[in-house]
């Protein structure tokens, strides 16, 4: 898969290992060039040693918070854009956030594509050479259906549907991993954030309303591989 914007670098700084990981795999997938540092003292050294061209700073951190990290790199650089995560939710943490140099604040949980979007608005605003390509536009070929991602929708002679987020987060890692196996725990920590028994469930709902919009073209199957996953071919 084409990476649309392998030239830019993002400096990620998160303490939690399974959201950290997860939000690099996620950002490597929409073609960004993604660091992660673990506590605020490693994502200053990997910042002073890498040349970024984005932050995204968890707030709450052992050994230096994102704050005090927001401080140091503004020091150094005023105009990096910086995009702060955190579980705060109080509008003097959101003004205080700002105030250290935040281009950005989003509260935990939040939605990845929800995350994508303000990327995209943020780098197209301080660098728009770089986004003038649009990224994260993607459309795959299923049969005879068209689905464009960026767009949630899947599309064929007379047809159209309209997705969900959910849906289409879903659909891209099925149309990733075509005539593959897309491991069920997998899509699940990518998805919902949790491989529990009730996301399982969930996810199973999700794949029967996909296998009914896919039966748009006869010849797309979706299938269930037993006690591994789900396999889309066309």
């Amino acid at each position: 898969m084409q990476k649309p914007m392998s030239a830019i670098k993002v400096l990620l700084v998160e303490d939690d290992p399974n959201l950290g990981l997860l939000l690099r795999e996620y950002l490597n997938a929409k073609g960004y060039e993604t660091m992660l540092a673990t506590n605020g003292k490693k994502g200053y050294e990997a910042f002073s040693k890498g040349d970024f061209q984005l932050c995204i700073l968890d707030v709450m951190m052992p050994v230096k918070d994102g704050f005090t990290l927001a401080e140091e790199i503004r020091r150094t650089d005023k105009t990096i854009p910086i995009i702060f995560l955190t579980a705060k939710s109080m509008k003097e943490d959101r003004i205080n956030g700002f105030k250290k140099g935040a281009d950005d604040y989003m509260t935990k949980p939040f939605s990845m594509d929800e995350l994508m979007l303000r990327i995209t608005a943020i780098l197209r605003r301080v660098n728009p050479e770089a986004v003038s390509s649009e990224p994260g536009l993607q459309t795959f070929k299923i049969g005879k259906l068209r689905f464009d991602v960026t767009h949630q929708t899947l599309e064929g002679k007379d047809y159209s549907q309209k997705l969900t987020t959910k849906e289409a987060a879903l659909l891209n890692l099925l149309s990733e991993n075509k005539n593959d196996v897309l491991e069920r725990s997998f899509a699940l920590n990518k998805v919902w954030g949790d491989d529990n028994y009730f996301n399982s469930r969930s996810m199973d709902v999700y794949i029967a309303k996909l296998r009914k919009y896919l039966s748009a073209d006869p010849k797309i199957e979706l299938i269930n591989v037993h006690g591994k996953g789900f396999k889309l071919m066309d």
